[in-house]
């Protein structure tokens, strides 16, 4: 009885001690592996991802070099170049190589989903989060811009702004970093990442509504909460609060909503490229590719296949990825 009464506490100490050990990440990481199909779709993300950030190193071609040894135009996969080289997914209707095109336009749809989720995301949360917060004219008048914008339908909105802008070559006013950054970010030129940063510039300006309503009814439940009263009675600013306590504690359906925000960046930008008010020619990407591909679609039908296929697969993966945090993070 002696040696059971003295190893029952080492027992308990042991069991709590592991218990505190399992941190909240651990918790959410151990809920997300669950989900087999999120964490297959995040091998695909991070294979897609390295193969297009090392698109300049692995691609087998130059990404605008004209083979003019192929007769074939389009010329099928696994076509001979003039170099001995086997041009892996075949050649395009000008002969340049296309699975060195599907890297690079893996770089460009990647870089522009996520730097316009990034930044959408940042402001919405921001506006959500004051307008809750504060409430009064601040919370009406964001509230109203959100369901204004959110009224509208999107597609047309987004054709029309594009076609405007792009068509025009107008360029917005940033810095020469941002250009530059954007550049190495999509292996292109700076006079070709002008007009990918005009089409980020479009998609943020309407992408940012979703975070904003998330994040204002997180807000408008959190400020009411006993700790938020004890952040005041300590002289804690509302800056402080909003920005250390409120988004900390309501960023969980963000982080759902940017996942699956990623997914619909992707489909949007090649659908405003396929329409020919996106990525221009050039500059690869799987939209304009897929615009390229129709002409030559029933000749040639595996052609649509080349950036059809990680279209998809990418589209897919985002939304998997967004039900396992969902899982992981809401429930």
């Amino acid at each position: 009885m002696t040696a059971s009464a003295a190893a029952a506490p080492k027992t308990i100490t042991k069991i709590a001690r592991e218990g505190k050990e399992e941190s909240q990440f651990r918790i959410v990481m151990r809920r997300f592996a669950r989900h087999r199909l999120a964490v297959i779709s995040l091998v695909v993300i991070i294979i897609m991802f390295v193969l297009a950030l090392l698109a300049p190193v692995i691609a087998p071609f130059p990404r605008d070099q004209i083979d003019i040894a192929v007769s074939s135009r389009p010329g099928p996969p696994g076509i001979l170049s003039s170099t001995g080289q086997f041009h892996l997914a075949g050649v395009d209707h000008l002969g340049r190589d296309l699975f060195t095109r599907v890297l690079y336009g893996a770089r460009v749809s990647l870089t522009i989903a996520f730097l316009v989720v990034i930044f959408s995301e940042l402001i919405g949360v921001l506006l959500g989060a004051f307008a809750g917060f504060f409430g009064g004219f601040f919370d009406a008048a964001t509230s109203r811009l959100v369901e204004f914008l959110l009224s509208i339908p999107t597609l047309p909105i987004l054709l029309i702004t594009s076609s405007i802008l792009i068509r025009m070559d107008a360029q917005i006013p940033v810095p020469a970093f941002v250009t530059n950054f954007v550049a190495w970010a999509i292996a292109s030129p700076p006079s070709e990442a002008n007009k990918v940063i005009v089409l980020i510039f479009i998609l943020i300006l309407l992408g940012w509504t979703g975070a904003a309503r998330l994040m204002r009814g997180m807000a408008l439940t959190l400020r009411n909460q006993d700790f938020v009263e004890s952040l005041r009675a300590v002289g804690a600013s509302n800056s402080r609060i909003i920005l250390r306590h409120i988004i900390p504690n309501g960023i969980a359906p963000i982080l759902v909503n940017a996942s699956l925000a990623l997914a619909g960046v992707v489909i949007a930008e090649s659908a405003l490229s396929f329409l020919g008010v996106g990525v221009q020619e050039p500059t690869p990407s799987w939209g304009n590719m897929l615009a390229t591909a129709q002409s030559y679609m029933f000749q040639h039908p595996w052609l649509p296949l080349v950036p059809g296929i990680p279209l998809c697969l990418v589209a897919i993966s985002f939304n998997f990825i967004g039900d396992g945090l969902r899982d992981a993070l809401l429930h």
